[in-house]
């Protein structure tokens, strides 16, 4: 493999392997009934939380060690942030689309205020230590090698870890199936002894550790500073979802194909072929978001998405 070709491989991994966790985030949630337009403040709430974590641990804990435990910190923080969003759409029985929506505009501001109010800057910055340059052994395997194990972050490896835990909970778990009860008919799953809020609540929980995970998995690979952004990967992530149809497997290819657009617009500066197109860089950047468009205008009709998702739902056994 050319050197051109590891770097582009290596860059979509940092691109496609956040994007995946967050999705993988929204689809705990939507498959248990509740809209989750609130990916983007769970993201910007995780990478705060971990941000800061890192700033204060930096000198402290070994970087990859300090790495870890922020993750958690971050999917803690996420599940924080989600709980706003759930208890009002869950106990409250309010839109999940407003309440997501309100959750992804609080969420900027409040990390500025908290980050001027604390350490007195918006920026909560960290020294990167946690790259792995490569993994003995595993970096000479043929091709997947020099893409997968090296210049790789721990982050890489959870993504897949938690690809895998997803389409275990789903499709071999008990959990998985009253995931889909509530989320396909919540009266039916009711009359079955399944507690609705209860299960809905568990599951927007995993969704919140999820997707604040992975906004600290985003900003990390790309930036030694958290500065209240995490570059709309929030709303792509739900297009994601929905053109993965809520189902793992296809969230895993889906997220590839959009990580791989965003790869071309981050690094069509190395491609020879791209630069003779003579196109203006403000065309590339545009280029995940025109295929979003274009994408979910084919399949949303298609889509099958759970039947009760967004309605809400009185339990009344509760």
């Amino acid at each position: 493999m050319t050197n051109i070709a590891i770097f582009f491989g290596q860059q979509m991994i940092l691109c496609f392997v956040p994007l995946m966790i967050v999705a993988l985030a929204g689809v705990f949630s939507e498959r248990s009934g509740i809209i989750n337009f609130s990916l983007e403040g769970l993201m910007l709430g995780g990478a705060f939380a971990g941000a800061f974590f890192l700033r204060g641990m930096q000198e402290i804990l070994p970087g990859n060690v300090a790495y870890l435990l922020a993750l958690i910190i971050a999917g803690f923080a996420g599940i924080a942030v989600m709980m706003l969003h759930s208890y009002a759409s869950i106990s409250l029985g309010g839109s999940q689309i407003i309440s997501g929506m309100a959750v992804n505009l609080l969420l900027p501001a409040l990390t500025i205020v908290l980050a001027r109010a604390i350490i007195g800057v918006l920026q909560v910055d960290y020294r990167n230590r946690f790259l792995i340059s490569e993994v003995p052994g595993l970096s000479e395997i043929p091709v997947i090698g020099p893409v997968f194990f090296k210049q790789a972050y721990i982050s890489t490896l959870i993504g897949f870890i938690i690809l895998a835990f997803t389409i275990i909970v789903f499709n071999r778990t008990r959990f998985g199936m009253r995931l889909h009860a509530v989320g396909e008919h919540p009266q039916a799953a009711e009359s079955l002894g399944i507690k609705v809020a209860a299960t809905r609540y568990k599951a927007t929980m995993i969704s919140g550790f999820l997707a604040g995970l992975g906004g600290l998995a985003f900003i990390v690979p790309n930036a030694t500073e958290y500065a209240a952004s995490v570059a709309g990967y929030g709303y792509l992530a739900v297009a994601v979802v929905i053109f993965g149809q809520w189902q793992p497997v296809r969230i895993f290819w889906a997220a590839l194909f959009f990580g791989l657009m965003k790869t071309i617009a981050s690094t069509y500066t190395i491609m020879p072929f791209l630069i003779e197109l003579g196109w203006s860089a403000y065309v590339y950047k545009m280029i995940p978001y025109i295929a979003t468009v274009i994408i979910l205008v084919f399949t949303s009709r298609k889509s099958r998405q759970p039947a009760a998702l967004g309605i809400p739902y009185k339990n009344t056994t509760e």
